[in-house]
């Protein structure tokens, strides 16, 4: 079995090819429907209008600002007094390299704070590539293979980029929780996994030269599901196969890549791209345009 993996992975690797992503960052829903949020930068940062560029303020690293929806805008909380942005949407940015907080947690890029109907949508707009340092560990534990990490970072890849523009109409592209992919900002760093997603840079999974959804699961109890026997169709990219997971029963759905299968499979031997090829059927492997990191 494992020769004919080495035999097939020589064939789909030699069809590399360049997928043009779109020069924008990732939007990743953190908060929907809040009446509040608590935000600050770790350097010098800056609350600017989303729609005119304008600075609003600027603030001090290392300090908490509290926003809250006024009729149809924002206010913002500096020490101890509300003001009026003026808007309904603002962007909140180290000035430099450094993070920006909501939730209790550092995120990389900016956050932006929406007033929807007198209630705060909270989006962290973040580079591809960083979006992955803090998905990779929050859907693997850091410690496992090195290989099945590499699958999980274009896995989780691939999904973000076939799922931009799911939530157009909320703002954001993708959520931070396993509606999408769990995702826990700077905060959940490693320095493993940090290098694991720098190895991988830009690899996604493809078929017919678009990148696939690649849904994975933690086990799929011995057998992983075709999509269409709880999904509405079948896709293509996804058949049902033997999980090597061991004994574990199902957790999640049991479609895709079983992670801790992919733990087991890289622990004899097999490659990232090797375990890619087992669980999604018929697929090569692009790299994005660096357009998706500008």
């Amino acid at each position: 079995m494992k020769g004919n993996f080495l035999k097939y992975f020589c064939i789909i690797f030699l069809c590399l090819i360049a997928f043009s992503g779109r020069a924008e960052a990732i939007k990743v829903g953190l908060q929907i429907d809040t009446h509040s949020v608590i935000t600050g930068t770790s350097v010098k940062g800056t609350v600017t209008d989303k729609y005119s560029g304008k600075v609003i303020c600027g603030i001090a690293p290392m300090k908490s600002y509290k926003i809250i929806p006024k009729k149809n805008e924002l206010q913002i909380e500096v020490n101890g007094k509300y003001y009026d942005t003026g808007t309904d949407s603002i962007i909140i940015s180290p000035v430099s390299n450094g993070f920006v907080c909501a939730k209790n947690r550092w995120y990389r890029g900016s956050i932006i704070v929406t007033n929807r109907n007198k209630l705060l949508t909270v989006i962290n707009n973040v580079k591809l590539e960083d979006y992955l340092l803090g998905v990779v560990p929050c859907e693997m534990p850091s410690g496992w293979n090195t290989e099945a990490l590499k699958a999980q970072a274009i896995a989780a890849r691939s999904y973000a980029v076939a799922n931009v523009g799911k939530n157009a109409s909320r703002g954001f592209d993708i959520k931070d929780n396993t509606e999408d992919q769990a995702y826990g900002g700077a905060s959940s760093e490693t320095t493993k996994t940090n290098q694991i997603v720098a190895e991988t840079y830009g690899i996604v999974v493809t078929q017919n030269k678009q990148v696939i959804t690649a849904y994975y699961c933690a086990s799929a109890g011995g057998k992983t599901i075709n999509s269409g026997d709880i999904w509405y169709k079948d896709l293509p990219y996804l058949h049902s196969v033997p999980s090597f997971d061991g004994n574990l029963k199902k957790n999640g759905h049991g479609i895709g890549m079983s992670q801790n299968g992919a733990n087991n499979l890289a622990k004899q031997g097999y490659n990232a791209y090797q375990i890619l090829s087992y669980y999604y059927n018929n697929i090569k492997f692009g790299k994005l345009s660096n357009k998706w990191n500008l």
